[in-house]
Parts: C-alpha cells; sequence; structure tokens
C-alpha cells in the first residue's frame, strides 16, 4: 500500500489592508498564514497597483487606527484591518501653534480696539 505523507494546512488568518487618498480609497481582503506581520500584510495586499505613487516599505502602518511602532515585528491577528498612512503634509504641532499664535492675536487687536 503506497502511502503519501500528507503536511497539515497551515493555519490562515483573514486580514483587511486599507489605504485612502482624499478622492480615492480603497480596501483588500486577504487570507495570510497564520504569524504574518503587519508589514507582510501590508506588501501582500498589493497598493502599489491602485496607488503607483505608494511606497509601502516607506509608509507609516497601523491596525485598527492604532500606529505600529515595529510593523515588521508585529504580528497580525484574525479580523485585523491594516492601514497604510499617508505622510503628514503639515505637522500637526506647527498647525497647533500657528492657530494658537493667530488667536492671541486677534485678543490683542480687540483689546487694542476697544481703547
Amino acid at each position: 500500500m503506497n502511502q503519501e505523507s500528507v503536511m497539515p494546512a497551515t493555519p490562515t488568518i483573514t486580514i483587511e489592508v486599507a489605504y485612502a487618498l482624499p478622492a480615492k480609497q480603497k480596501i483588500i481582503t486577504l487570507e495570510l498564514a497564520e504569524g504574518s506581520t503587519v508589514y507582510e500584510g501590508a506588501l501582500a495586499a498589493g497598493m502599489e497597483r491602485f496607488f503607483p505613487d505608494l511606497c509601502v516599505a516607506d509608509a507609516k502602518l497601523g491596525v485598527f487606527g492604532k500606529a505600529v511602532a515595529k510593523p515588521q515585528q508585529a504580528l497580525l491577528r484574525e479580523g485585523d484591518r491594516v492601514e497604510i498612512y499617508r505622510p503628514l503634509l503639515i505637522d500637526p504641532k506647527e498647525v497647533r501653534k500657528a492657530r494658537a499664535e493667530k488667536v492671541k492675536a486677534e485678543k490683542a487687536e480687540q483689546k487694542n480696539t476697544r481703547r
């Protein structure tokens, strides 16, 4: 009797990978091997096909809105949504600083016009 050795199937997980621009977004559902990393999930989605200017290797990554500091080490879990983040155009700290300076200037102007 000829018996073939049957290798057990590698367990898999189902995840989503999302990327968005102001006018276009894409979410791809993937099945990956259990033990895959956030980075591997982002690469496997192949988002560059839909967004030619995107470079996943350079992008910041997150899972469900929380940035992942080490995406090449962070493991994915069943149902995770990997998010590929666009670079910030303006530093949020600079925006807050400019807003505070504007408010301060407006208050000073109001104070001067009351005299």
